[in-house]
């Protein structure tokens, strides 16, 4: 079972793209990527984690494999991301399940945890920021187009250009680890972005990034009641979501096992051999 199954499924009439691996009878960890990638950065970690595991990383609409409609034929906002995995979760008959979230999954995941706690499990966070303390000086140019979209756009659109997708694989990286890093992954991303209609669709998400910082209170109250098993595997060198934010988790979970790795924003490139044993290890003993 550790083969790595590609599906589609139709969920409110848009083309749903979701790899998955492992035996559904077994615990379900669903996987939801971030930007610009799509559930290929889960490409290994699925069947390390499939023997003992259910997994299912989606991508997101607008992202990889799943459809893409133009933007206006389609409400590209986290809220409308969040319905629609939501709706795939429960088409695919899953009512329980632990959560890995990665930079864009982590707003996704996290309105999905704090609205049906009796669902989740655990979690897995990977540059997946639900402080205020992780934000860099990355998202200063961001903010300022939230803010006036017209002034800025010219600089946000500098977010997605092939060398700013490469920075984004290659920055942080330690210079013994940096030839692990695949030119694949870099590739395939700004083959998806430059996609026609697609940097629309980007500008649509980056505009509406803000309002996830007003679901921030609603996160943090979620893990103060009701204290969920937490896994922080962040790379310490991550400059669009700092080790800052990572450290924040444990104000409301002081329980979390924090794992601070050599790496940068995507730790599972270079430390998936790493994460995959926290994971294992961790999902054991809060599992069962």
């Amino acid at each position: 079972m550790t083969a790595v199954r590609h599906n589609t499924v139709e969920i409110q009439s848009q083309r749903v793209f979701y790899r998955e691996a492992g035996d559904p009878a077994k615990p379900t960890l669903v996987l939801l990527h971030g930007f610009p990638s799509s559930s290929a950065m889960f490409r290994n970690l699925l069947p390390a984690l499939a023997e003992d595991y259910h997994l299912i990383a989606p991508d997101h609409i607008g992202f990889g494999q799943s459809a893409m409609p133009a933007v206006d034929e389609f409400e590209y906002t986290f809220d409308k991301l969040t319905e629609i995995t939501l709706e795939l979760l429960d088409t695919l008959g899953l009512d329980r399940f632990a959560l890995y979230i990665q930079d864009y999954g982590a707003p996704i995941g996290l309105r999905i945890a704090s609205r049906q706690p009796e669902r989740v499990t655990a979690i897995i966070t990977q540059s997946g920021n639900a402080y205020m303390e992780g934000f860099t000086p990355f998202w200063e140019v961001l903010f300022a187009h939230a803010s006036d979209r017209v002034t800025h756009e010219p600089a946000v659109r500098e977010l997605l250009t092939a060398e700013a997708t490469k920075w984004q694989y290659t920055h942080g990286v330690p210079a013994d680890r940096l030839a692990l890093v695949s030119p694949d992954t870099w590739t395939l991303d700004q083959h998806y972005l430059d996609r026609p209609g697609n940097k629309e669709i980007q500008l649509e998400l980056f505009y509406d990034y803000k309002n996830n910082l007003d679901g921030y209170p609603a996160f943090q109250k979620y893990f103060a009641e009701h204290r969920p098993p937490v896994l922080i595997t962040w790379g310490e060198h991550d400059e669009i979501f700092g080790a800052e934010g990572a450290r924040a988790y444990l104000r409301d979970l002081p329980d979390a096992e924090l794992h601070l790795l050599d790496a940068g924003h995507f730790a599972l490139e270079t430390h998936g051999a790493e994460i995959a044993a926290l994971i294992r290890d961790f999902l054991a003993r809060t599992l069962g």
